[in-house]
């Protein structure tokens, strides 16, 4: 024996592979993986060191498969497709598809809507997982996250499903107290504060900051303060007219249509901080969850046709927020 060790290829490397080897495109198989192109690329790229030869001809514009490169890919499809096909045999028909998100999003948004899902999919059972940490999803056996990125982050997946923007609500009859107007960000000073403080990701979280601090406002005042750990008691204080609570979009939509809350200052006070992406573990291509990820993109084009509906046309931005950065 010359000592020489076969490698010990990972699966990961050979997924990539062959969704790449498939479609002859890195963005295509990125897509199907829901990672980044860059990724495919790296992946391909540890292949081809650990084998020690190019499985791809790369020229400006097209990708094709080396002799070696074709080689490995048959073997490879097979291969794989034999395991998705034992594991599918294994688990059942029937599995239960887990779900996570944040704790908001899965209360206010997600689980209204439920119902909708399963009138059209009564055959697949659903878990659906609370939570406001990012999850590994390896580990806890999650088929699909529905995650949070700040707009300053690196999208966590191509495929996004909406923006989260984030403006003062209250109860109609508090914004329509003429005794205490609620027009502008200096009128703030006349009402009570209903704030939303957790932890993500370890750090600290409190809505009035992510939506006061993009717009640069400072000595942002109230006439009093009520803290809660929970959105939804945040939202339900407001509802009974409590106060004033930083509203969240899409999370809210139904609120904001029935007309139990309002947005009292108007789109020019609606800041976007981010969005929720749809994340799945690398290979996932069972088909519930392909359904679950068709019937969440339908969801989130329906929240882009309904979103300006509540929304006061645009003001003047210095009437409302000039003044609370003086």
């Amino acid at each position: 024996m010359d000592g020489q060790r076969t490698p010990r290829l990972s699966l990961d490397l050979l997924r990539g592979f062959r969704a790449a080897a498939r479609h002859l495109s890195f963005t295509r198989a990125a897509r199907e993986l829901f990672v980044t192109q860059s990724a495919i690329s790296l992946e391909v790229r540890k292949l081809e060191e650990q084998l020690g030869t190019p499985l791809f001809a790369r020229a400006s514009r097209s990708l094709r498969l080396t002799q070696a490169g074709e080689r490995l890919y048959h073997a490879v499809d097979e291969a794989l497709g034999l395991i998705e096909a034992a594991t599918v045999e294994l688990v059942g028909v029937g599995r239960t598809l887990t779900v996570t998100t944040s704790v908001p999003l899965a209360s206010l948004w997600l689980t209204p809507r439920l119902p909708g899902f399963a009138q059209v999919h009564p055959e697949i059972s659903l878990r659906v997982l609370a939570s406001n940490d990012a999850l590994d999803l390896e580990r806890e056996s999650v088929d699909l996250a529905i995650r949070f990125a700040p707009a300053s982050a690196s999208p966590p997946s191509p495929l996004k499903l909406f923006d989260v923007a984030l403006f003062p609500v209250c109860a109609p009859a508090l914004a329509a107290d003429r005794a205490r107007p609620l027009h502008t960000v200096a009128d703030l000073a006349r009402h009570v504060r209903l704030e939303f403080e957790t932890v993500r990701s370890g750090r600290s979280w409190y809505d009035w900051d992510q939506w006061s601090t993009p717009q640069k406002i400072r000595g942002l005042k109230f006439a009093g303060t009520q803290r809660f750990s929970h959105y939804d008691q945040v939202v339900g204080a407001a509802i009974a007219g409590s106060g004033v609570a930083i509203g969240k979009w899409p999370h809210l939509e139904h609120q904001l249509q029935q007309g139990v809350l309002v947005a009292p200052l108007g789109s020019a006070a609606t800041v976007t901080i981010g969005g929720y992406y749809v994340v799945m573990p690398r290979g996932t291509t069972a088909p519930a969850v392909e359904s679950f990820v068709d019937w969440l993109r339908a969801q989130a084009q329906l929240e882009a046709q309904q979103r300006s509906q509540w929304q006061r046309p645009a003001r003047a931005k210095g009437s409302s927020i000039a003044r609370a950065r003086r």
